[in-house]
């Protein structure tokens, strides 16, 4: 893992500091995350169904994911606060493995990146999951949340390797 040559969000004293985007160009920006919540088959089952008591646990998981991205910078003490023009929320149920996989896409023009909405965005759609199942299923786990892909600004594209 390389290690950044500054921290842009600490300032030469070391404290705190929201990085100045100001003078930076505006560009298309996008970001990909991904994780997942493993749980027992009987669960994955029941949700995979629509057989929760609760509702559609998959409808509201990507409703408070996509909420979750638009308030990443009330979250997050310094994002900067983004006028998102697309967040994505998906789902798909891998039995093999017992687990829901959640994705979740943000899109912008902008000054400053969109990863940590993207991250936002899956945590609180794995946190609302587990919170619909955890009566059912104390035992979940929420795993492996990560940007999988960026695009924009002047550091460009990037994709997380295979072997990351």
């Amino acid at each position: 893992m390389k290690n950044p040559k500054t921290l842009s969000h600490v300032d030469q004293d070391g404290r705190a500091n929201m990085v100045d985007v100001t003078e930076k160009s505006v560009t298309q920006r996008f970001a990909s995350a991904s994780g997942y919540v493993q749980m027992q088959p009987a669960t994955l089952h029941m949700i995979s169904r629509g057989q929760h008591a609760k509702g559609d646990v998959f409808a509201v998981s990507r409703i408070a994911g996509i909420q979750a991205a638009k308030k990443c910078a009330d979250l997050i003490p310094l994002c900067h606060p983004l006028m998102l023009s697309k967040v994505q929320v998906d789902f798909s149920v891998d039995t093999q493995l017992q687990r829901v996989n959640i994705s979740a896409t943000c899109k912008l023009a902008g000054k400053t990146g969109v990863e940590m909405e993207a991250l936002t965005a899956v945590s609180v759609a794995a946190l609302t999951l587990f919170d619909m199942c955890k009566a059912v299923d104390p035992e979940m786990v929420i795993g492996e949340i990560k940007v999988d892909r960026k695009s924009g600004g002047k550091t460009g594209d990037w994709v997380r390797s295979e072997s990351n």
